[in-house]
């Protein structure tokens, strides 16, 4: 990061979010093609993390939480010209040590290339005869329309 000042932010400012949503609707296989309006909402209903280089969020992350016993940790991402700077290290560093966080009796994740970022704070494998989900991996490509994309 050299002389670089990162800076580590709570919320979201409506002009970062639209770069974040930028990044996961374009960039991520994750939220590949995710509507502004659902990725906008989402964002209402979470607690959002942030780094800055100045005023310009550089890498995010969201968590979903009731702040009392579980929490999903999601959205993680660095901007590409700013990766391989420990900055995905930095970020879930400081989203896992804040204060609301603290007291939680389940984490959970989904990742498919970053076990190593996460297995630093405890997250492993989960039980697979008790986990269940259900995924609908093409909602976003049928809900995406030329309308939902802000200014």
């Amino acid at each position: 990061m050299g002389s670089t000042v990162i800076e580590f932010r709570t919320g979201i400012a409506p002009l970062d979010r639209h770069r974040v949503w930028r990044w996961l609707s374009d960039d991520s296989y994750w939220a590949r093609s995710i509507p502004w309006t659902l990725f906008d909402s989402a964002c209402d209903g979470s607690l959002c993390f942030g780094l800055y280089d100045a005023e310009r969020i550089v890498a995010f992350a969201r968590v979903i939480t009731d702040t009392a016993t579980f929490a999903w940790l999601c959205d993680v991402y660095v901007d590409p010209g700013w990766r391989s700077r420990g900055l995905g290290k930095l970020l879930i560093d400081r989203v896992m040590a804040d204060d609301r966080l603290q007291h939680l009796r389940r984490w959970g994740l989904a990742t498919a290339d970053a076990h190593g970022l996460y297995a630093r704070h405890g997250f492993a494998p989960a039980d697979a005869s008790r986990h269940m989900e259900k995924v609908d991996r093409e909602l976003y490509a049928r809900l995406t329309s030329p309308g939902d994309c802000p200014g």
